[in-house]
């Protein structure tokens, strides 16, 4: 039987804050585990450390000199099969939930059936922020919806109840998408914002002093939005193994580029150092032990 596959992505998540990458400030005991379950792409790098060229990437299989979108918000350039589509072909049932961001046509319009590249169950928006106020549409219809609370557990929560109630004549691909810990950094749930205070914050050495204070504040509320990811993880994998399906699953973790947090004098991404294209990269099969593979993946 094919195994089925979930993709659990992050925006803007560095490898630098993950425990097990030897971060001992940022609570992640589950992809700590995680990592030890799977092979561990230690130097898997964001090629085009932006949003929509890496999403765009993702979903093609191109680079984004060949699919044409090299900035956020521009539409695709050629001629390609989607994710979805070629899973489809193969067999699957395909799930898209979260953010999308490879539209191009505004980030809070509708997105057509015909333009999401093959994924028949779709619950995202093509690019929003605001965690905690955060619009969605669902299936065929233009109505916007809103999910309830912080999106990233709404989207979990979604993405738990697609797995629980998945028909298994055929396998599935999923997508599940999350916002966070892109900025702004201090919008997670006060429980794990309590998690985090920035007078305790260790900075990296290359944070220029003049960042200093505004570091340790971007940090904080940046490892809280991790934090809460971290939970999240857990009640996808929780999920699958209370269904059984946790044998016959291949789940990835991944994020489509980091964050430079005031190293190098720099914020957010789109930088040449290894805060902004450094990335977790993790793939747990359930026939394979964890192992880690130090080549170069441009993930």
């Amino acid at each position: 039987m094919k195994p089925n596959i979930v993709f659990m992505l992050t925006d803007q998540w560095r490898l630098q804050a993950l425990g097990y990458a030897g971060n001992e400030q940022v609570q992640t005991p589950t992809i700590d585990q995680l990592a030890k379950e799977s092979t561990n792409f230690t130097h898997a790098i964001s090629g085009w450390p932006v949003c929509c060229p890496w999403r765009g990437s993702f979903l093609t299989g191109q680079y984004p000199t060949t699919h044409g979108i090299i900035v956020n918000d521009v539409t695709f350039q050629s001629e390609f099969v989607g994710l979805g589509t070629a899973f489809k072909n193969g067999g699957y049932d395909t799930a898209y939930i979260g953010k999308w961001h490879v539209d191009g046509n505004g980030r809070s319009h509708y997105i057509p059936p015909e333009r999401r590249l093959g994924f028949d169950y779709f619950k995202a928006l093509e690019c929003t922020h605001d965690y905690n106020n955060s619009p969605y549409y669902a299936g065929d219809s233009d109505e916007k919806l809103y999910w309830d609370g912080y999106d990233v557990f709404a989207q979990t929560a979604d993405a738990q109840a697609y797995i629980k109630n998945h028909k298994q004549e055929n396998p599935y691909m999923m997508v599940l998408s999350w916002g966070p810990p892109h900025d702004p950094y201090q919008t997670a749930p006060e429980e794990f914002r309590a998690m985090y205070s920035p007078e305790d914050i260790k900075l990296r050495p290359n944070v220029t002093p003049d960042m200093a204070d505004d570091a340790r504040e971007w940090i904080a509320g940046y490892y809280a939005h991790c934090s809460a990811i971290d939970k999240c993880v857990g009640d996808i994998l929780e999920t699958l193994r209370e269904t059984g399906q946790l044998k016959n699953t291949i789940v990835v973790f991944a994020s489509d580029h980091g964050d430079m947090l005031g190293s190098q004098g720099e914020f957010r991404k789109q930088r040449p150092w290894e805060e902004s294209i450094r990335v977790p990269f993790l793939l747990r099969h359930p026939d394979k032990s964890g192992q880690q593979v130090d080549a170069v993946l441009n993930a």
